[in-house]
């Protein structure tokens, strides 16, 4: 098993060299830029178990496994989920330079589909780099252990993000890569790096991240109000739904991630009717305006015996004050918090501030 290895890189972390780092992320949402404040308001909480309704990148699951806190990572999305088994659940399994061999290498005794250049071809990857996928996917399957498996796809996963404009999967738009323009936006350098150097690179910083904390952590894949057991504390950090009605839905952002866990049947799975090829299915409550209030009130009422942690905007559906409210119902005590200095990806208003409520 590895050894921890100091941490002072982050502030937050530096009077506890035990602890250990996150590996760093692109994706939409990602707490990763505010750990430190996110923990400066908890460390005074007391808790020992602690669950991450909406995981995401794993980064506050990550945080409070690191602290010593028996975590539970949860997020709907397949895909989320493994990032969940990688980094959270795993506590000691690592990728081989064997495995990652074997992961790059096409088994000539192996029949390989070729779903992804045959279908995404000119939406989001190069002819070439649709045909790498296609080969890597599937090598992944065949890994043997789900915490190995877990491990390449969390690696998979980033470097798809990185490669992509807007770390997104929600246009058909790789002429935005590919054209020979004067950029201001973007990192081309990035984007022409061979899958397989981003792919390797990532897998490192995953082998790096596991680590044992001591305690039992898992990974479940459940609607936020379904996940079972009873917790110390509970975080939440739902899709965001702004106040004129815009909505973030992961599912169609990085919906590409999650059709290469469901490899096999992804053909069925597609929406063709639109350009982009997302999956099939309905809107989350949680991306719905007309939803999301009473799915703030189920959570809070699931979670009403637990501290409850939300990381919001203050220009959201419901209203900061409607939050408020609502978690009275439940609770004596609401603390609220701004962060006044974070800038959200890709936001324009700069007087969106990101809000932190502790309810207990």
């Amino acid at each position: 098993m590895r050894t921890k290895r100091d941490l002072a890189q982050l502030p937050l972390l530096r009077e506890e060299p035990s602890l250990r780092q996150p590996p760093s992320t692109r994706y939409q949402g990602s707490k990763l830029k505010l750990l430190e404040w996110i923990w400066q308001n908890l460390q005074h909480v007391e808790f020992n178990t602690a669950l991450d309704a909406f995981g995401g990148t794993g980064s506050i699951a990550y945080l409070l496994k690191a602290h010593g806190k028996e975590v539970t990572y949860n997020d709907h999305l397949r895909f989320n989920h493994l990032i969940g088994t990688a980094l959270i659940e795993n506590s000691h399994v690592e990728l081989s330079l064997e495995n990652v061999a074997s992961i790059l290498t096409r088994d000539p005794n192996h029949t390989y589909d070729d779903l992804i250049a045959t279908l995404f071809g000119g939406i989001y990857f190069t002819n070439d780099e649709n045909l790498w996928l296609d080969l890597i996917c599937q090598n992944i399957a065949r890994l043997s252990g789900k915490y190995k498996r877990a491990l390449a796809y969390y690696a998979l996963f980033q470097s798809c993000i990185v490669k992509r404009p807007y770390n997104l999967f929600h246009r058909k738009n790789l002429y935005m890569r590919l054209a020979s323009v004067e950029r201001s936006f973007g990192n081309k350098a990035t984007w022409d790096t061979p899958f397989g150097d981003h792919f390797q690179q990532f897998v490192a910083e995953a082998n790096a991240s596991v680590f044992d904390s001591g305690f039992r952590c898992r990974a479940t894949c459940s609607d936020a109000t379904e996940i079972p057991g009873q917790f110390d504390l509970v975080y939440l950090d739902p899709p965001y739904v702004s106040s004129k009605g815009t909505t973030v839905d992961y599912r169609d952002f990085y919906h590409f991630l999650e059709g290469l866990v469901i490899y096999p049947r992804w053909r069925a799975e597609i929406d063709y009717s639109r350009k982009h090829l997302p999956l099939k299915g309905d809107r989350s409550r949680w991306s719905d305006p007309k939803r999301i209030t009473d799915a703030f009130k189920n959570c809070f009422e699931r979670y009403a015996d637990s501290t409850i942690v939300l990381s919001y905007g203050n220009k959201g559906i419901p209203s900061v004050e409607e939050i408020v409210a609502l978690l009275k119902h439940y609770k004596s005590e609401v603390i609220v918090t701004e962060q006044p200095n974070y800038k959200y990806a890709l936001s324009i208003d700069s007087s969106t501030k990101e809000m932190l409520f502790i309810a207990r």
